[in-house]
């Protein structure tokens, strides 16, 4: 057996049988792991194959063409325009990874669904919701973190560097992925929480729900207790091996729970978040009055104006740098100021739509989008990605011009409250 596979005989404390797991370790790019899988499935013919996927991504597999039938301005109402940013650079990442060994990303997956359903094999989609991910991901992160995992998306957008076959096939190395997970816990701890920590034990108590599934009393058990046949084969990433295979050990033991209903949504906000969401329009609006205040009416108005100029100019920048519709750009400033001081509505959002609107996207856009993330021309050309580009990049400006607006309002309340001491 390989560095790769990992036979598990676990006796399950519960049921007092041993159930037979098979971990398959994958590079998401390898030829190497194509051919692994389907002989693997095909010699062992396994009672289930477990696969690391969900339901929507193995329907996106199976149907290349779903991108078509995106609708840009559903995502961005829906508020999901960040995580359709972030799924669209990760997809355009392992593209170009695996354009090099002429493998798509997924493609081992593919084949090990796709071999199961000739064997007649009973399959399990055992991962996470992508979306799920990316949303926890993104909600637990500090102001700080989003921005390091923005920083970190964006590099790998527009990284060229090659990677070789064989660097890939290293992917499934135990010292290499060691050393990435030890470089991403140190960058982003966060992250690597939600994205192998959680889903370690999400695929783990999956898998352990499909072995505890497959019915043990229609084969003869084997010398060891596991029923013949009884098998579950597990196709995952091989960085997930040692993780997955810890869990599975508690989880026969009855030690580990196999419900994950905690790491299976977003978390709603709390009554102290929706009120945090509120705390600097708030804040902003006070400063102001303190400055009609304090100041006169001259200078609690050009503290409104600041406001104004500073969020609505800062905003349209970014929709300028963006490359935006010029109504779009007049929208940014108009309404950045307006929405900076309700949290219900983001600049980002009415840019976006707007530009989806007056640079309505096509079917080529749709056809080109996984290619045309992979380098910054592709942005521009591309009006699917154009919108989301309007979108982010208005966001931050009207972010920027908050944070300055407010730190220069402080000051001014602070000299404003000294004059009057000091008098």
């Amino acid at each position: 057996m390989s560095q790769t596979q990992k036979r598990l005989e676990l006796h399950d404390a519960s049921q007092g049988i041993t159930r037979t797991i098979t971990l398959l370790g994958t590079a998401h790019i390898s030829k190497e792991s194509i051919e692994e899988v389907t002989t693997l499935i095909t010699g062992q013919k396994p009672a289930c194959v477990a696969i690391e996927l969900d339901e929507q991504r193995l329907a996106a597999i199976n149907d290349p063409e779903s991108w078509r039938k995106m609708d840009i301005i559903k995502v961005l109402r829906e508020k999901k325009g960040f995580l359709l940013l972030a799924n669209l650079v990760l997809s355009g990442f392992q593209r170009r990874m695996g354009a090099n060994v002429g493998v798509k990303p997924g493609d081992e997956m593919k084949a090990a669904y796709e071999c199961a359903k000739e064997q007649g094999i009973p399959t399990a989609m055992v991962d996470r919701p992508i979306q799920t991910t990316l949303r926890r991901a993104w909600s637990c992160n500090s102001l700080w973190g989003k921005c390091k995992l923005l920083a970190a998306l964006l590099s790998s957008a527009f990284d060229k560097e090659e990677v070789s076959g064989e660097q890939i096939e290293n992917l499934k190395s135990r010292s290499e992925m060691d050393s990435m997970m030890s470089e991403i816990s140190d960058f982003m701890p966060v992250v690597k929480s939600v994205l192998i920590d959680e889903r370690d034990r999400y695929l783990a108590s999956h898998i352990w729900k499909a072995a505890t599934e497959v019915s043990v009393g229609e084969a003869p058990a084997s010398e060891s207790g596991a029923a013949a046949g009884a098998g579950v084969l597990a196709v995952l990433g091989a960085g997930h091996l040692p993780g997955v295979e810890k869990h599975l050990v508690e989880l026969a033991a009855g030690r580990e729970s196999a419900d994950t209903q905690d790491i299976d949504s977003v978390p709603p906000k709390g009554v102290g978040a929706k009120v945090a969401g509120w705390v600097i329009p708030v804040l902003i609006v006070a400063l102001i009055a303190a400055g009609f205040y304090f100041g006169g009416r001259n200078a609690g108005a050009k503290m409104a104006l600041d406001w104004i100029l500073w969020n609505g100019a800062l905003s349209a920048i970014g929709a300028v740098i963006a490359g935006a519709h010029p109504l779009v750009i007049l929208a940014a400033f108009a309404g950045a100021p307006i929405t900076s001081l309700c949290p219900l509505v983001g600049v980002g959002m009415l840019t976006g739509i707007l530009q989806a609107v007056l640079c309505k996207p096509k079917v080529a856009d749709m056809e080109t989008l996984q290619d045309d993330v992979s380098n910054i021309k592709g942005f521009y050309k591309n009006r699917i990605l154009r919108v989301l580009l309007v979108f982010l990049l208005s966001s931050f400006g009207s972010s920027a011009g908050t944070f300055i607006a407010g730190a220069s309002f402080v000051g001014k309340i602070t000299a404003f409250v000294k004059a009057l001491f000091v008098k």
